[in-house]
């Protein structure tokens, strides 16, 4: 009879720690690809001729697009201006550093779950089909891929996920944010 393998109780806690902080890393640079790509036009999702750098705009095409749900004629309304632009570019980027770095957990996550929410609202997965009568060729009616994004923002601000590979640490320790906890 073989002994079983048991893994150190410390083991374990790393490995779960280093996961997610793998994931949280991942995610930051998802958004920061999303940033530079639409900053500058890297040719993947935006063209350089349409990057916001080169005066193009990260919402109107998006937004401008939306053919289905409660929401069109407000999202068409959005499409292209300034504010939304802005708030939009910003979130991407502040979300992003905020990820990866490890800090400001808390306040990125409530910032990417309502950028997510929103982005879900507009692509509106629960319609089966769009304002021309057309197939959304929608998945799933609750949860898509903006559903899971933010459940991950959640989880990873949930377990002091910057505490490895992060410098959440040492941004715990400023008297501002021993302060003000929501800056966690």
């Amino acid at each position: 009879m073989s002994a079983a393998v048991h893994t150190p109780a410390r083991t374990r806690a790393d490995a779960g720690a280093i996961s997610l902080a793998v994931l949280r890393i991942a995610t930051g640079l998802l958004f920061l690809w999303a940033f530079f790509d639409k900053a500058f036009g890297l040719g993947y999702a935006t063209q350089s001729k349409n990057a916001w750098f080169s005066g193009g705009s990260p919402t109107k095409g998006f937004l401008g697009r939306v053919d289905v749900g409660p929401f069109q004629s407000a999202f068409h309304a959005m499409a292209g201006t300034w504010w939304a632009d802005t708030l939009f570019m910003l979130g991407l980027l502040a979300i992003g550093v905020a990820l990866v770095l490890g800090i400001g957990l808390r306040i990125a996550a409530a910032a990417g779950t309502v950028m997510m929410l929103l982005m879900w609202a507009a692509e509106w997965p629960p319609a089966q089909h769009n304002a021309a009568g057309e197939a959304t060729m929608s998945t799933n009616p609750l949860i898509d891929y903006h559903v899971v994004y933010a459940l991950v923002l959640i989880a990873l601000a949930a377990t002091a996920s910057g505490t490895a590979w992060g410098l959440a640490r040492w941004w715990s320790g400023l008297p501002l944010v021993q302060h003000n906890s929501w800056l966690r």
